[in-house]
């Protein structure tokens, strides 16, 4: 079952599933950066 490619499968999976999760945080980061901005408190 634990052949290569099945590792490099799940490989490919966990660095897809990390750079996903980067992306939205990025942007969820971003946005509330520029957010700030305009807040009065």
């Amino acid at each position: 079952m634990l052949d290569g490619a099945f590792l490099s499968h799940i490989l490919l999976w966990l660095i897809g599933a990390m750079t996903v999760c980067a992306a939205g945080l990025a942007f969820a980061a971003l946005f509330s950066l520029g957010r700030s901005g305009y807040r009065k408190d």
